[in-house]
């Protein structure tokens, strides 16, 4: 259950935090994003928080607008949500390229620097990054790299965490050397999959009887993973999860029930209730996730209670497992066979709309969204602190 802190972790609040928040990015979960971010942007409180938004086009340039902004605190929003559906428009073209260097600031505070006229100037201050952005570029440590090389306070997981937690393959090697049970899984490469094929499945169909589940290692929102009931359904989902990576996870498919919990904190973190999916489609597909409201939420899950504090306590154990910070939600296979839990994968910035699992099960555990942003921020400042304090100079004689 959810703690009461009294006190703030927040630096002194003379005046506003600059808070960049980044969203968009040059990943298959871009539109994903979009509808995350506004969620955020509308829950954040203005009389506490100087936004600052900061779009990634589909194409990987960094954007914003004039700060102060005249119009309303989402016209970036609304231009990358423009661009997705009318990339042929010019959205785009009334707001300001922008850029962070990776340097550290020695005031603590970093310029987030607009390109006027070829040059580089300073457009406004950041005091810490809430990063609203799923999949490759965003949620895979690249950005976080950034973030660490600026020396500024930002929400969710470090480098390690986000990359770990983004590869499925080498996430699931890390459950098995902490003995943590994750379903039977094979890793192939595209280059394998275009060239030898009739190995593949070969090997594929070694993992495991039918259904297999095949997944592009790096990414999320269910995009590109195939339930394959044959040799021919194999096939066909290698061909489409090779489009999203150049790494493929060939899974052991379980007749089970999909598990989310939630878990918030730094060194000592703490899990929500049991949260339970019921798809709409034969999976959790990104179709039944964000287009058809075909698909059942059961807060909380109906789990027996000794099975339920097991769930979160394995959590907690996946979380630590991969020095998560932050946030992130674990998902959970439980086999209707043998109610046996099964870790399927970590989201290190799950998805964050006022009706996404993470904010949902926090609710109901007690900690409405607005709270829940705002402890986000918190964390931040708290891991920042606890960063700073590592000596990256050795004063020592050779």
């Amino acid at each position: 259950m959810v703690m009461n802190r009294s006190s703030s972790l927040l630096p002194e609040q003379a005046k506003k935090i600059h808070l960049g928040v980044i969203f968009g990015g040059r990943s298959g979960e871009h539109a994903v994003s979009l509808m995350s971010a506004r969620s955020v942007l509308n829950v954040l409180d203005l009389n506490r928080y100087e936004i600052i938004p900061i779009g990634i086009t589909q194409d990987g340039r960094w954007v914003s607008e004039e700060i102060p902004r005249a119009t309303g605190r989402t016209s970036v929003l609304e231009a990358l949500q423009a661009d997705l559906h009318h990339p042929e428009g010019n959205a785009i073209a009334a707001l300001i390229p922008v850029t962070l260097l990776p340097e550290p600031s020695r005031s603590g505070v970093v310029q987030l620097l607009a390109r006027i006229n070829n040059s580089l100037v300073p457009l406004a201050e950041l005091d810490a990054i809430f990063p609203v952005l799923h999949g490759t570029f965003g949620e895979d440590g690249t950005l976080q790299g950034l973030f660490e090389l600026t020396n500024i306070a930002y929400v969710g997981a470090g480098v390690l965490a986000s990359s770990v937690g983004m590869d499925k393959g080498l996430f699931k090697d890390v459950m098995r050397a902490y003995r943590l049970p994750t379903p039977e899984y094979h890793i192939v490469t595209r280059q394998k999959i275009e060239t030898q094929m009739d190995q593949v499945l070969d090997e594929a169909e070694g993992v495991a009887a039918y259904p297999l589940f095949v997944k592009p290692v790096n990414l999320g929102s269910s995009v590109g993973v195939s339930k394959c009931r044959n040799r021919s359904d194999l096939l066909e989902g290698l061909l489409d999860a090779a489009r999203y990576d150049r790494r493929v996870l060939i899974e052991r498919g379980i007749n089970a029930r999909e598990i989310e919990i939630s878990v918030l904190g730094n060194e000592d973190p703490i899990a929500s209730i049991p949260g339970e999916i019921r798809p709409g489609d034969e999976f959790y597909t990104y179709q039944a996730k964000y287009l058809y409201d075909t698909s059942e939420l059961l807060i909380p899950a109906p789990l027996e209670p000794g099975l339920a504090i097991q769930m979160q306590n394995i959590a907690i154990q996946v979380y630590k497992a991969v020095d998560c910070a932050g946030m992130a939600r674990v998902d959970f296979l439980l086999d209707r066979d043998t109610n046996q839990p099964y870790i399927s994968e970590i989201n290190t910035i799950p998805g964050f709309t006022q009706i996404s699992m993470y904010p949902k099960l926090w609710e109901a555990s007690g900690l409405p969204y607005p709270r829940l942003v705002n402890r986000l921020v918190e964390l931040a400042f708290e891991r920042k602190r606890e960063r700073d304090r590592t000596e990256y100079i050795y004063g020592g004689s050779a």
